[in-house]
């Protein structure tokens, strides 16, 4: 799915474009900023939730939980704690537990 300014979604006042949804939060100062290294799993978890049909929020969130349960795998791989192959294996059940 490619997210384009047009795609709809669910928000927490109805059907909403993110073209919209971007302006209303700008217009109540509520914009926010993403790391640059981390935008691109941001989309990928959040284009995944809106497919589904979840809310915004609910897609951050869970955005939110894959990028922390990544990097605390990633953390546990370089402190020696897992293999490489555990490192892959849990990585790739996260993305199916959360993308599939």
């Amino acid at each position: 799915m490619k997210i384009t300014l047009d795609i709809s979604f669910t928000g927490t006042h109805g059907p909403v474009t993110l073209r919209e949804a971007v302006q209303q939060l700008k217009e109540r100062d509520l914009a926010c900023t993403v790391a640059a290294d981390t935008v691109e799993q941001k989309v990928t978890v959040f284009s995944a939730c809106v497919e589904r049909g979840f809310t915004p929020l609910r897609s951050e969130i869970m955005a939110a939980y894959y990028v922390a349960e990544r990097d605390a795998t990633s953390e546990a791989f370089d402190r020696g704690l897992i293999t490489r192959a555990e490192l892959e294996m849990q990585h790739a059940a996260l993305a199916r537990k959360l993308l599939s």
